[in-house]
């Protein structure tokens, strides 16, 4: 499989509403952290991931966590 491109080797830390969000997984689309259709033709999908409330989230920026779509602090290590 492909290696993802690295958005950024920090996590997104936001605050986002209750919801349905798709992270994306590939590292190229242009509304990071989530997708935007770039990963079309590749072999990378978004992940889905559903709040029931609001809450603060950090997401991985880097495309590595163990535990996507948020981060486990594998940045530090790439």
């Amino acid at each position: 499989m492909a290696e993802p491109d690295i958005a950024q080797k920090a996590p997104y830390v936001l605050e986002l509403e209750a919801g349905t969000y798709w992270w994306c997984a590939c590292g190229k689309s242009k509304t990071q952290p989530f997708c935007d259709g770039s990963h079309k033709g590749s072999d990378f999908a978004p992940q889905k991931f559903e709040l029931a409330e609001k809450t603060k989230v950090w997401l991985c920026g880097c495309k590595h966590s163990a535990k996507k779509p948020f981060c486990d602090g594998a940045h530090k290590k790439l």
